[in-house]
């Protein structure tokens, strides 16, 4: 059984079913990713959950958000 890694990120500036969907197609696109579920939380940060089968790096994680035009925010420690 292969293992999984689950990366939590939160994203800034999605507000409807659009946005998501966009998100997860963008991130469903990197190597790796099985599934992205997504926490929508419109007008404040939304947390993106994704699950894969090796390490992603935040830059390429940054990358596809954007891609889909929106921005990862710094996880607050």
């Amino acid at each position: 059984m292969s293992q999984t890694i689950q990366t939590n990120v939160n994203v800034s500036g999605m507000t409807c079913g659009h946005c998501v969907s966009s998100v997860s197609e963008e991130l469903e696109a990197l190597s790796g990713v099985q599934e992205v579920a997504v926490d929508l939380n419109p007008g404040g940060l939304t947390t993106v959950t994704i699950t894969s089968t090796k390490e992603l790096s935040p830059a390429e994680i940054g990358e596809a958000v954007a891609e889909a035009g929106y921005l990862v925010v710094a996880n607050q420690a």
